[in-house]
């Protein structure tokens, strides 16, 4: 039996994790199901949209350091001039636990109140087995050395080795700039991720 605390609220009950099913319901063409036309941000780029292209990638690696080959990567940036409304899904591979977003290279945010404008970055959200609920991180670029270190977002993380966790690396592939960054879940080097 449950008993309301002293605000009326009930406690929570147990919940489940996102648990094998995500890629059905929300990714279903990567696990092979044709349920859809389209898996929603699946899409790529508009067709003539502005700015330089690059490849971001990385994997998801839980407490132990292992692959977590069916994680759901969510990704929301800004387009190249620094307005926002570019979002991207798709799931680790089975395979390789792999994930990745071919898209532009965002442009600064203008931060809230007037403060500094935000160094470029991607929005990041997850869900995987084991996860009670969607972690929220961001996604930096390495060349930007000198945005990042105003960023207010970075600013804030007291420990430069934690704010290295939100730096993706440049490599270039077939001319291509390619940043690549792998979010751990938990245990040493975990990710920082924000309460959104």
């Amino acid at each position: 039996m449950f008993t309301p605390d002293s605000l009326g609220r009930l406690p929570e009950t147990p919940s489940q994790t996102a648990g094998p099913y995500v890629h059905i319901g929300l990714i279903p063409r990567q696990a092979g199901f044709e349920i859809f036309a389209d898996d929603v941000g699946a899409a790529p780029l508009p067709p003539g949209e502005p700015g330089e292209r690059i490849r971001v990638e990385g994997r998801v690696l839980d407490a132990t350091g292992a692959l977590v080959r069916d994680a759901l990567v969510e990704m929301w940036q800004a387009k190249a001039d620094g307005s926002h409304g570019l979002f991207f899904r798709t799931g680790t591979s089975f395979e390789t636990g792999l994930w990745s977003f071919d898209t532009v290279r965002p442009g600064a945010v203008p931060a809230r109140g007037g403060a500094a404008p935000m160094a470029p970055h991607l929005c990041l959200w997850l869900a995987a087995r084991g996860l009670n609920r969607g972690m929220h991180t961001r996604l930096y670029f390495g060349d930007r050395e000198e945005a990042n270190a105003a960023d207010p977002v970075l600013r804030f993380i007291e420990q430069p080795n934690r704010r290295a966790t939100l730096v993706a690396a440049r490599t270039e592939r077939d001319g291509v700039p390619v940043f690549t960054m792998d979010i751990r879940l938990a245990g040493d080097g975990e990710t920082v991720f924000l309460d959104v």
